[in-house]
């Protein structure tokens, strides 16, 4: 089994928290990572409707069951009234690490849990395979990356990637946007996520999203907004410092997993990816997504934004962690050019002695520094986000 680097953050909380709620998107590989960390708690899926039926019908004496080893709970947004009872039994039971509840639609679990299980439970997220952890040795050819993605399936069972995520849509994605919004043209809702993986990486104009769908606006927002719920894109803001100039004000969207990207995308072979028009959109949206789950398997909050004023000087990544900030550019191409650092300079004349470091992330293999610029390929991501 893949060592995931979330490990070490779930194994701390399990000894401070008496419940742990894990979300993350499905096929992330959270239910496998609960029982390998907790492998004495009784297992349960939610999704199971014998199992639900008891869980609801008499959900004391279910509990009780989980006692005295405890309990990892799979996909409690299925039983929402469950948390309220969890409540009552971790304060009489007075120990650490007794539930583990895991979920894949974000707001309908911290919906669940919000209330009944304020200052009780620790929150976690795990996403999909991080680069090191799916190449933990040599990583292939970055078109095979690019066209792959990260959900752990495709690489433990070494699956067709195309095969794989058209079956994830069907099985996961649509039946839970279909639960969770109505949906009456299955063929309008699938031209949206083409739509959708073809602004991955760019600022998102949600009436042209709705003019070429041919829905209304407030479905497309309530399409994007149970998308990134359920961890399937993920909303870049604008970095909000009083900077005294016209800042655009839109967010960027990005897919969690770029292999989702390319397959929506109709990409079927890695070599399609080469001369593929998006393929800088997918690179930057695989740099965006490992930072993102760098922070999150860290227990952090992403905190991650982008810079663009209204004569388009931008900057394609800023971390803020409060006072200090790391500014990323992010370039597919192989060979380094200085006009890769035009944004980051700019920005260093707005913010500089808040800048603590800045990165150029290209698609090369050296690494250097460059004006005093970090430039560092993909492989070289994580080191670079240390600091």
């Amino acid at each position: 089994m893949v060592e995931r680097e979330l490990t070490p953050k779930l194994r701390s909380y399990a000894k401070q928290f008496p419940v742990i709620t894990l979300t993350g998107p499905r096929q992330s590989g959270k239910t496998t990572l609960c029982r390998h960390i907790f492998g004495k708690h009784r297992y349960f899926s939610l999704e199971n409707l014998d199992v639900r039926r008891k869980a609801m019908d008499d959900p004391r004496a279910f509990l009780e069951d989980c006692l005295p080893q405890g309990a990892i709970l799979d996909e409690i947004q299925r039983a929402p009234e469950l948390p309220s009872y969890i409540q009552e039994m971790v304060d009489r039971w007075d120990k650490s690490g007794v539930f583990i509840l895991t979920g894949s639609q974000n707001f309908q679990v911290f919906d669940a849990v919000s209330q009944s299980l304020a200052g009780r439970t620790a929150l976690a997220t795990l996403l999909p395979f991080s680069l090191s952890e799916a190449y933990p040795k040599t990583p292939p050819s970055l078109d095979t990356i690019l066209f792959k993605g990260f959900y752990p399936r495709i690489h433990d069972k070494k699956l067709n990637p195309t095969e794989a995520l058209a079956f994830y849509i069907s099985t996961y994605l649509e039946r839970d946007m279909r639960r969770l919004v109505n949906i009456k043209d299955l063929n309008t809702f699938e031209i949206f996520l083409k739509l959708v993986a073809s602004r991955t990486g760019q600022i998102l104009n949600m009436s042209a999203l709705a003019n070429d769908c041919g829905v209304s606006h407030n479905t497309i927002r309530s399409w994007l907004s149970v998308l990134e719920a359920s961890y399937i894109i993920h909303f870049v803001y604008p970095h909000h410092k009083n900077f005294r100039k016209r800042l655009i004000k839109s967010p960027k969207v990005y897919f969690v997993d770029v292999g989702l990207a390319s397959y929506l995308l109709d990409i079927t072979e890695a070599s399609h990816v080469a001369h593929h028009p998006l393929r800088g959109a997918l690179f930057e949206t695989l740099i965006v997504s490992e930072v993102l789950k760098a922070r999150c398997h860290a227990g952090q909050k992403p905190n991650l934004y982008y810079f663009r004023d209204n004569v388009g000087n931008e900057v394609d990544l800023v971390l803020d962690d409060g006072l200090d900030v790391v500014v990323m550019e992010i370039k597919s191409g192989k060979t380094f050019s200085p006009d890769y650092l035009k944004g980051i300079q700019y920005y260093k004349k707005l913010n500089a002695k808040h800048i603590k470091k800045a990165l150029v992330v290209y698609g090369g293999t050296e690494r250097f520094k460059y004006l005093n610029v970090d430039v560092i390929g993909m492989k070289d991501i994580r080191r670079g986000l240390s600091f």
